[in-house]
């Protein structure tokens, strides 16, 4: 958005900051450079959101924090150094917005999160749960995220509503094991059904006055408007439909939010997934801007 670069972070309120990692990816790489991407398509980026009547750069001292340092090749060494970049944000009651890198990144965020906060409230927008064991022999995976967060007891499952979940699995239990942690889980179908007024009523019901994390992965979208990914599914959403699903977020108390796993190398010739991803960060912001604090 054409955002300040800046560290120092007197005065601020929000930061935008990119973790270009993606090491844990299980097929497509390219992650990495999602957080570029993603700068690059917000250029277009104005401050007022219309359908939320907020202005967000009014609204919120906002600036860009970079990226943060990584190690490519080393997950928990990379864990390591988003949660000592993140601390000083996170201790100065800063909101932390993230562009990914691969779905691995956010257990990071949500240490450095809940260690300020305590437990918080997982909205997860994506097409997997993230909750397996291991992939690849590897407990901290992109398909792990979630299932490891809720062992370090930095998520309460019972506040967390996963929604988006479709596509080919390895067998039923990949579904069940998210509910069997104290996850609410909704397939495309059954969010589709619901529509975004009584998913944000879902949403509300369930976190109540909690402090809430959103992770929106961008396989959320149909691949037809969001190619540029690593384990793209088929039967997803719009972004008009992503959007709607977004707004009706309003009013729950945002603690941090990332926006994770696009591949600029898949993407289309007009950068359409990381224009996606731009929007849903900016609609976050505006969410944050909007809410009460946690």
């Amino acid at each position: 958005m054409r955002a300040p670069h800046v560290d120092d972070l007197t005065g601020v309120d929000a930061v935008v900051y990119g973790i270009p990692f993606d090491t844990a990816t299980s097929y497509r790489t390219g992650p990495r450079f999602g957080p570029e991407a993603i700068r690059s398509a917000s250029a277009l980026l104005r401050p007022y959101n219309p359908a939320l009547e907020v202005n967000v750069v009014e609204a919120l001292s906002l600036v860009d924090y970079g990226d943060l340092p990584v190690s490519p090749g080393d997950t928990e060494r990379t864990y390591a150094q988003v949660e000592e970049a993140l601390a000083p944000v996170v201790e100065a009651g800063v909101f932390a917005a993230a562009m990914g890198g691969d779905h691995s990144v956010t257990l990071a965020e949500l240490r450095a999160l809940a260690r300020r906060h305590g437990p918080l409230a997982l909205v997860q927008l994506d097409s997997h749960g993230d909750v397996w064991e291991r992939y690849f022999g590897q407990q901290y995976f992109h398909g792990t995220t979630f299932k490891r967060a809720v062992e370090e007891g930095l998520l309460d499952a019972s506040a967390s509503v996963q929604a988006g979940m479709r596509g080919s699995l390895y067998g039923a239990a990949d579904i069940e094991v998210a509910r069997e942690l104290g996850f609410t889980v909704l397939s495309t179908d059954e969010l589709r059904e619901l529509g975004p007024r009584r998913y944000g009523e879902l949403v509300r019901e369930r976190v109540g006055e909690r402090p809430a994390f959103v992770s929106f992965d961008i396989d959320f979208l149909d691949p037809a408007f969001a190619p540029g990914t690593g384990t793209p599914e088929v039967g997803g959403f719009s972004t008009a439909e992503a959007l709607s699903f977004l707004r009706a977020l309003r009013g729950i108390r945002l603690a941090g939010c990332d926006v994770v796993e696009v591949s600029p190398p898949y993407d289309g010739p007009g950068q359409q997934t990381a224009l996606a991803a731009a929007n849903v960060a900016w609609e976050l912001l505006a969410l944050r801007a909007l809410g009460r604090a946690p």
